[in-house]
């Protein structure tokens, strides 16, 4: 009964808070003004914000072929491009149930064991997140005056450097008991942190770890690269500064994990991004919209055509 529950829970509640946020979004700006900045947007730079998106997609779906040769499967990296548009449009429906079919798709057509094929997955999350929090360090370093100063200037600085001394302090004896106890909790924890630095290491010992490496860094800067270009597609929005594009851009990463596919929460975490850089709200939001849904786009045509087309890409199987 509860894990039905728990099931039920994680389909719905990421469905009503993007219903929220989207209501949210329109209560800052009306849907009215909302279609006005759709109509004046450069799709020029739309259009190549879109394409570099792609880019990095590709990117991905030939990376993921550096993972299953080692294992000892040549994939066909057309159903590897179509797994990965496959993904991210069932994203869209249940969050992570992307990943379940990315999975089922080559054990289907290429017989690559499931369990292989999530793991290579795994791996895959792993590389990810060590590149976002490179940028979030990045991010970090290049605006550490500017976050100083913004934080300063709403909190007493003492206040900050005891939070920052506190964390730091709780971090460590944290550390500590995850690392002498014996309960249930701290052996995930700890399988799960031992999990991550073997996932880690494993791209290392990789045949074509730099490859691998490369398009890893490829495909974030892509992502990077689709969202600053994009900005340009929004008169008001022109000319702001790195630290807005890099803030809005780590921002609005996390947003997608927050509802389906970031549906309501992707304009909500640019314009709380922009805010911070006195950014105007109706250009912010109106970008998050017109950001979120050139992807959005490319995704359901691009998705839903590689669902339709790999029963006849693989037909002789």
């Amino acid at each position: 009964m509860n894990s039905t529950i728990g099931k039920t829970l994680k389909i719905t509640l990421p469905i009503l808070l993007g219903v929220f946020l989207i209501w949210y979004s329109l209560s800052k700006l009306s849907f009215d003004e909302l279609v006005v900045y759709f109509k004046e947007a450069d799709y020029t730079w739309i259009a190549l914000g879109m394409f570099l998106g792609l880019l990095s997609h590709l990117s991905r779906a030939y990376r993921w072929l550096y993972q299953l040769e080692p294992l000892g499967y040549k994939v066909k990296l057309g159903n590897s491009i179509m797994a990965v548009f496959s993904t991210y449009l069932i994203n869209y429906t249940i969050p992570r149930a992307g990943e379940v079919a990315r999975a089922s798709i080559l054990t289907n057509y290429e017989g690559v064991p499931f369990e292989k094929v999530i793991g290579t997955i795994v791996a895959e999350r792993i590389a990810d997140m060590i590149v976002v929090l490179l940028i979030i360090a990045v991010t970090l370093f290049l605006q550490f005056d500017f976050i100083y100063t913004f934080l300063s200037e709403r909190f007493n600085p003492t206040l900050i450097i005891i939070g920052i001394v506190v964390l730091i302090i709780l971090f460590l004896i944290f550390s500590q008991y995850i690392k002498k106890s014996k309960t249930g909790f701290a052996l995930k924890i700890k399988s799960f942190i031992n999990g991550l630095i073997e996932g880690a290491l494993s791209i290392f010992k990789m045949k074509k770890k730099w490859p691998f490496i490369f398009h890893t860094l490829f495909i974030w800067g892509m992502y990077l690269l689709m969202f600053y270009i994009t900005t340009f597609s929004v008169d008001e929005l022109s000319g702001i500064p790195l630290g807005a594009i890099l803030i809005g851009f780590i921002s609005a990463s996390f947003s997608i994990a927050a509802t389906n596919g970031g549906i309501g929460s992707y304009p909500i975490a640019v314009y709380a991004a922009f805010s911070i850089f006195a950014i105007a709200k109706e250009p912010s939001i109106a970008f998050g919209w017109i950001m979120w849904t050139s992807h959005t786009f490319m995704i359901i045509v691009l998705g839903g055509l590689s669902l339709l087309y790999l029963p006849i890409f693989n037909r002789k199987k």
